[in-house]
């Protein structure tokens, strides 16, 4: 039965692949519960205190967290809403708006990164040598790429930030 596709490799890659997001999955959105934070709210903060000056169009946003226009457009309302981001319009373009991360939203992302890099370092980093992290980031990169287009931070060029 090794020739079945039942037994294929490529099964077992993706199955580990998904077996080993979960499970970090879990326990990441434990640590963010805690901070008050749901994964989605989270994504998108970090997505933006990431980016250059701290902002993005909402259609690059949307696209980086693998949500439709309306679904980021909600996001970004409810992170308005508490105080954690800002709309801001684009001066090249009226149709655009920016999602602007503020001081609150940098604090709360800055305070819920600690414990966060540690559930990383003990459930991913920490059990890979420095070169296997380099080399599995590179690789998953390379698949992400493909699969998840525009998902990199800074896929359009902004505008001057204003001073």
């Amino acid at each position: 039965m090794t020739g079945s596709p039942l037994h294929d490799p490529r099964i077992t890659a993706v199955g580990l692949l998904i077996e080993t997001h979960d499970g970090l999955q879990r326990r990441l959105a434990k640590q963010l519960t805690e901070v008050g934070l749901p994964r989605a709210e989270f994504d998108a903060l970090l997505r933006l205190a990431r980016s250059d000056h701290e902002r993005l169009r909402l259609h690059d946003l949307a696209t980086q967290l693998d949500l439709s226009n309306s679904g980021a457009s909600r996001l970004v309302d409810r992170l308005v809403g508490r105080g954690l981001v800002v709309r801001a319009t684009c001066d090249t373009d009226r149709r655009g708006a920016y999602a602007v991360i503020t001081d609150e939203g940098r604090s709360l992302i800055g305070g819920a990164i600690p414990a966060h890099l540690e559930l990383i370092e003990e459930y991913y980093t920490g059990v890979l040598e420095p070169d296997e992290l380099d080399a599995l980031s590179g690789l998953l990169r390379k698949v992400r790429d493909v699969v998840h287009p525009g998902a990199e931070a800074g896929t359009h060029e902004l505008e001057a930030a204003p001073a």
